[in-house]
């Protein structure tokens, strides 16, 4: 696993040891950020479930002006710091070590919004729809954002009022749905 393009291009990335994450395949990666290209530079993202923090590093390192990595794994948050200092991008990182709704809610107190938002939480737990819920009522995604959700390609994101799926990309057993506000 490396950063494939940017100011830290080539870097080797660690990932926590066991069966808890599953990092995103370089290859995966490398066409989402395709996909993304034009929306990185000088966004605001934020990278949920972060596991090695692989996605928002790569973000960072083509011109995001900050990412925030949501994690609460002790392994995977040893991992991110390991991670973010080894590639020099930790000035523009911000590590939030605790679970995702309670990072959600604080956000959105907080009045953060993000341009964009990855999340890949662990399959088959029946986190999507709660997790997109609170991304709507907590208001982190603004007006023109998108989410990216990583899932199992059979599943299907759950409707969830003032989203809409943009766009679903398939690679084999995995698959990216794009989501954006509904328009008002």
């Amino acid at each position: 696993m490396r950063v494939i393009t940017g100011t830290a291009r080539g870097h080797k990335l660690v990932a926590p040891e066991g069966l808890d994450t599953r990092p995103t395949t370089d290859r995966i990666k490398e066409t989402l950020f395709n996909i993304l290209s034009p929306s990185i530079w000088d966004c605001s993202f934020l990278d949920l479930f972060s596991g090695s923090g692989a996605i928002g590093i790569e973000a960072l390192s083509r011109g995001a002006k900050e990412a925030v990595f949501v994690e609460q794994a002790p392994k995977a948050l040893e991992a991110i710091g390991q991670n973010l200092s080894h590639t020099k991008l930790t000035e523009r990182a911000e590590v939030k070590k605790m679970d995702v709704l309670a990072a959600l809610a604080l956000l959105g107190s907080q009045g953060r919004q993000f341009d964009l938002i990855f999340l890949d939480p662990p399959y088959q737990k029946g986190l999507y729809g709660p997790v997109l819920e609170s991304i709507v009522r907590e208001k982190v995604l603004k007006e023109d954002g998108m989410i990216i959700a990583e899932h199992l390609s059979k599943e299907t994101m759950p409707p969830i009022a003032g989203l809409t799926v943009s766009r679903v990309k398939n690679y084999g057993a995995t698959a990216m749905t794009f989501l954006t506000l509904e328009e008002e």
